[in-house]
């Protein structure tokens, strides 16, 4: 079993007017079906509200403090602006107490700083990038992640993603310079079932280890693969079958990640 050394973290107890009451789900929808499977359980857990749109344009904040937030592998990090307002950001590597972050077009293009991808020099690493201006960043939020500004191609802005796909993305949406903190966090190792609970993941059952009715997998004697190709539960392909039906955004895809 391995885990986190926390040596980064300088307050344990986080900002009250940043918190929101997070009700569990267990995987299911407002109908009460299960829509996502092994869901449920787990710690009780409070919502950090995240400034993922980093919009607090041309002013100045000091990061005052590296906290832990149970509902991603990032670490985040507690700013106060000028004006005397705190937020929650993400905490790419290399940023401390002390630091001073800002956000906007006019804004140096260093660690912790929120820029439009179009001022944004190509070869610099970025992450929490926008898909849409003004919705906040949706995709390279992971720990240890990031992605990198590679190209210009008229009002668009190429971006290598952590896949390996590069991709157009509106050289007007923002994205913040450096890398996702908590690197590390790709080698814990659980190291016994009773942690997995504690993060709300129930038990996963192999389809062969079921009956017919319950699997396509399931039934015969012994481990009997029948030379079946692999399935959902609902008798879908499961493997070699694309998934991707977004025709729209296909135009935004420069290079697949295959």
């Amino acid at each position: 079993m391995t885990g986190s050394s926390f040596e980064e973290i300088t307050k344990k107890k986080p900002e009250k007017g940043l918190l929101v009451p997070l009700k569990k789900k267990g995987g299911r929808n407002n109908q009460g079906k299960v829509t996502v499977r092994h869901r449920g359980g787990g710690a009780k857990r409070m919502l950090r509200i995240i400034d993922f749109k980093r919009d607090k344009v041309g002013v100045a904040g000091e990061v005052v403090a590296i906290e832990y937030d149970p509902n991603r592998s990032s670490r985040i990090a507690l700013v106060q602006y000028r004006d005397g307002e705190k937020r929650y950001i993400l905490a790419p590597l290399g940023l401390g107490v002390g630091d001073m972050v800002i956000s906007g077009p006019e804004a140096e293009a260093r660690v912790g700083n929120a820029l439009p991808l179009g001022r944004i020099p190509v070869g610099t690493p970025v992450h929490n990038i926008e898909l849409h201006q003004g919705k906040g960043g949706q995709i390279v939020r992971s720990a240890g992640t990031e992605a990198y500004v590679v190209g210009r191609e008229d009002s668009y802005t190429l971006v290598r993603l952590p896949s390996g796909e590069i991709r157009r993305v509106l050289s007007t949406c923002m994205a913040t310079v450096g890398q996702v903190g908590n690197v590390d966090h790709q080698n814990i190792d659980l190291g016994k079932a009773g942690r997995s609970r504690w993060l709300g993941r129930r038990p996963t059952v192999r389809g062969s280890a079921m009956s017919p009715r319950d699997h396509p997998h399931g039934g015969g004697e012994g481990r009997a693969p029948r030379g079946m190709p692999p399935k959902t539960p609902w008798g879908k392909p499961a493997l070699g079958r694309k998934t991707r039906r977004n025709k729209v955004t296909d135009k935004m895809i420069v290079k697949r990640r295959k």
